[in-house]
């Protein structure tokens, strides 16, 4: 019983260490978010438990040469090829898919646990990653910083020629005049200039928006805007 609660407590940790590193990265605006940091924590925990004691469990005097992890390690090995396929680079810089692929590495480990006979550990991580992809990252939203409340929105704006793009930039950050009385929280992360061979300007945008920002309001915003000939706008 005590060394289950002992099991129980690291397993606990993982997810308290995972989740402290995930808001640093997501505050920050890195790929490795809160939801994969805690899903690569909780599971490495379990499968380093697995592997402690599944020696003690199966090994012995009649088998001195036994490793019962050898075959599970190159499980994990495996999988995590596996995992990689489901990681995308998408416009802008963004990459997808992070989650889904720690997710995938993390099902090696519950059942490395399972086959090994870890039961109540195996249980207890499924439902420590449950709640790392689930419940914690909606409950940091709304008590945590105003940092952890936005998302990514990706902009492609064509201007006219010669337009002067600084007074765009101004309005789009609300640092102009009329912006300022609309209040809105736009915050560019990413932008790129490129000219087009009919002679316009496209510009390429990364905007850190509120979650409560319909990705709509910002498509009808950017389209009035005078000059801007066509807006092309992704939720990544």
């Amino acid at each position: 019983m005590m060394m289950e609660l002992e099991m129980m407590m690291k397993l606990g940790l993982a997810l308290l260490f995972g989740m402290l590193i995930g808001i640093d990265r997501q505050i920050k605006h890195k790929q490795l978010g809160l939801r994969p940091s805690m899903v690569i924590c909780i599971a490495s925990c379990l499968i380093t438990i697995v592997s402690n004691q599944a020696f003690s469990k199966f090994g012995g005097p009649n088998h001195p040469n036994m490793d019962p992890m050898r075959l599970a390690a190159q499980v994990v090995s495996g999988v995590g090829f596996i995992g990689a396929g489901v990681i995308l680079r998408r416009s802008n810089e963004v990459i997808s898919g992070l989650t889904s692929a720690a997710l995938i590495w993390s099902a090696s480990g519950l059942g490395i646990a399972i086959g090994a006979g870890f039961y109540a550990e195996a249980f207890a991580g499924v439902m420590l990653l449950i709640l790392a992809v689930n419940v914690i990252p909606m409950l940091i939203k709304s008590v945590g910083p105003e940092a952890l409340s936005r998302h990514d929105v990706g902009v492609k704006i064509v201007v006219e020629p010669n337009y002067r793009m600084t007074e765009l930039i101004q309005m789009i950050e609300g640092k102009d005049q009329e912006s300022l009385s609309a209040k809105r929280e736009f915050k560019i992360r990413y932008m790129k200039l490129k000219d087009l061979d009919n002679q316009c300007q496209l510009i390429d945008l990364t905007l850190s928006v509120p979650d409560k920002q319909y990705t709509t309001e910002i498509y009808y915003f950017i389209k009035k805007i005078d000059h801007v000939q066509s807006v092309e706008v992704e939720q990544l």
